[in-house]
């Protein structure tokens, strides 16, 4: 089959006869398609709730529930029984609050800003601060307005990031005592919790459980996804996972406890014949061996998947999945498109129209992350807007 041939030929894409009319048509004009799988989220957060028993098991939905969509997600999880959801910035609150229910507690990890109290307090959200500084114009905005919403201390044990320092936490004791001070949680970060073995871990328990237990009566929190692995002396009274509950491997030096959750397709768009010889891609990086036929398919780094998992001659390249098998990428992945190796399928396995799967069939988030050369978490939070969303369950997004 040529290029001129597979011009003529018709998608074939298949679709679910209880899908709407609307939404069959949008599949079809989609070049490419992301699906999140709600019940692997539920069923990720369970585990983890399970594992962290008697703590609660909040989520982190910051960053659009890392590329996943933070209403659906958040909504998801709060009916399955999640109570207390972190997000990054105070838009994201403001977007996600109308979908949670008036109970649900929301934190803001980046803080406390000046002029922005008042809508912590209309949206009922709580801002993590992180600085002596944000904790004086809390008070003061707590004082002028009566407003008596919560907030978190962060204070910083070891990633020098965000958060107070414990001699600086120490010394507002006196002062929590003689005031309302609205404080719902103490929390810290663990740095290397995806590291087991590493020291700093151990030593962030120490220095927290130290400093947390001065704030009597007031919940703490370490634990992120990797930390909940790490076992009970990290659990304090919350753990607050995030990557895991979208399928990112928390343990990375054992094989992966949490359920894939998201799936990603591209559509060919076209197929072509390559002679043994040609260079396929810019930079003429990839040199076909024999006689090869490629798939064309709608997606690039424009929509998330990096540059760096090209292939090139000589280095093996990320593989996706199309019509049941294996194939890898041929040259560099362009913008809006990348060439997969499909001459290991026969002529008729797959036809213009038809759908590679980048994610999903056995590619992981956390192999393709390795070929791009970075973390599930970043593949997660790059994926573009421009694949069409699906939600599984469909009744729940």
């Amino acid at each position: 089959m040529t290029a001129s041939d597979t011009a003529t030929a018709l998608p074939t894409l298949d679709m679910d006869m209880s899908l709407s009319v609307e939404e069959a048509a949008a599949r079809h004009a989609a070049s490419g398609l992301l699906t999140v799988d709600l019940d692997a989220i539920v069923a990720n957060w369970r585990l983890l709730a399970g594992k962290s028993t008697p703590a609660e098991c909040a989520a982190v939905v910051k960053a659009d529930a890392y590329g996943c969509g933070a209403v659906p997600v958040a909504t998801a999880l709060a009916g399955a029984g999640c109570a207390t959801f972190f997000v990054a910035t105070l838009n994201e609150a403001k977007a996600l609050r109308p979908a949670l229910r008036e109970q649900a507690a929301l934190y803001v990890l980046d803080g406390f800003f000046p002029h922005c109290g008042d809508v912590y307090a209309a949206i009922d959200a709580r801002p993590v601060i992180g600085s002596l500084i944000e904790l004086a114009e809390w008070d003061v905005f707590r004082r002028r307005s009566g407003w008596q919403g919560g907030a978190a201390l962060h204070i910083d044990t070891g990633m020098n990031r965000l958060g107070v320092l414990p001699a600086e936490a120490e010394g507002l004791l006196p002062r929590l005592r003689q005031a309302d001070h609205g404080l719902t949680l103490v929390m810290s970060h663990l740095a290397c919790a995806d590291t087991p073995e590493h020291p700093l871990n151990g030593r962030q328990a120490v220095a927290f459980r130290e400093i947390a237990s001065r704030f009597t009566g007031i919940p703490a929190a370490l634990a992120n996804s990797s930390g909940v692995f790490l076992g009970p002396a990290f659990h304090f009274d919350m753990v607050r996972p995030g990557a895991a509950l979208y399928g990112v491997n928390p343990t990375p030096e054992a094989d992966n406890p949490m359920q894939p959750a998201v799936g990603v397709e591209a559509r060919i768009v076209q197929i072509r014949e390559v002679a043994r010889g040609d260079t396929v891609g810019y930079g003429a990086t990839w040199t076909a061996r024999r006689p090869t036929r490629l798939a064309v398919v709608t997606a690039g780094y424009a929509d998330g998947y990096f540059r760096a998992a090209g292939g090139v001659d000589g280095v093996r390249s990320a593989e996706a999945v199309v019509a049941g098998q294996r194939c890898p990428v041929a040259g560099r992945i362009s913008m809006d498109l990348i060439a997969i190796d499909i001459t290991e399928l026969s002529d008729n396995a797959v036809r213009r129209g038809h759908m590679a799967t980048l994610i999903g069939g056995g590619v992981t988030v956390d192999e393709l992350a390795r070929h791009f050369g970075t973390i599930g978490y970043e593949v997660l939070t790059s994926l573009g807007r421009r694949y069409h969303r699906i939600y599984k369950p469909a009744a729940a997004a």
